[in-house]
């Protein structure tokens, strides 16, 4: 069985507060291509302006450091068919002071070589005010340590963050990205899932020189 864990483009989309919306028009419309095609023929070729934080997508360490492997050099062992495992760290009507996700979740899992997929259930706040307002749940510098030390393939979260936004820090970012650990961000549907025993595809379009993209994240229920 595939679950679909990404969440669909749409044209005026706000994904990150305080970054555009993508805007989808036609190159060439269908009735436009009447004019190049025989007679019953007719296509349409769509455009998109957007930036890379968009929907469901993936950070790769170039998004971080200059230094770092782009979309285009990231191996897809990294990236597809994935031995995966969800965190739960479900934080509905926590105190906000306690948002961070901390280290114990890990306890007694195995993650190495992984894609451990953190499911906090901010998810169901997507496209509210709430989803960006500064409040939702990210993992603390300990939970990072822990995952550096597991070395897992990818690390994904259902949140806005997988850092806190309210400084201009982001430890797990810098942390994960500089271990050459791809961090996938605004996942969904991880509700859906079981807690080990599937495998996690996450893979974006393979460019030069860009950090990050957005990806049909899904996963391979046996």
């Amino acid at each position: 069985m595939l679950i679909d864990l990404s969440h669909a483009v749409e044209h005026g989309m706000i994904t990150y507060k305080g970054l555009p919306g993508p805007v989808i028009s036609d190159h060439l419309s269908r009735e436009s291509s009447r004019s190049i095609y025989e007679a019953g023929t007719e296509f349409q070729i769509g455009k998109i302006e957007m930036v890379a934080n968009t929907g469901t997508y993936l950070d790769s360490p170039f998004h971080r450091y200059p230094e770092g492997k782009d979309l285009s050099q990231l191996p897809l062992e990294s990236l597809a068919d994935l031995d995966a495992v969800v965190v739960r760290c479900l934080t509905s009507g926590i105190d906000p002071s306690q948002r961070e996700i901390p280290s114990d979740v890990l306890k007694n899992l195995s993650l190495s070589n992984k894609a451990v997929l953190f499911n906090t259930g901010w998810a169901q706040h997507w496209r509210t005010e709430k989803y960006s307002d500064g409040t939702h749940p990210f993992l603390s510098v300990a939970t990072v340590d822990l995952l550096l030390k597991a070395k897992p393939a990818l690390v994904g979260i259902d949140s806005f963050n997988i850092d806190n936004t309210s400084t201009g820090q982001r430890p797990a970012h810098s942390m994960l990205l500089n271990a050459e650990i791809p961090i996938v961000e605004h996942l969904c549907h991880l509700d859906d899932l079981p807690d080990t025993n599937f495998r996690f595809f996450a893979v974006p379009v393979k460019v030069k020189a860009f950090g990050t993209f957005p990806v049909r994240a899904f996963a391979l229920v046996k």
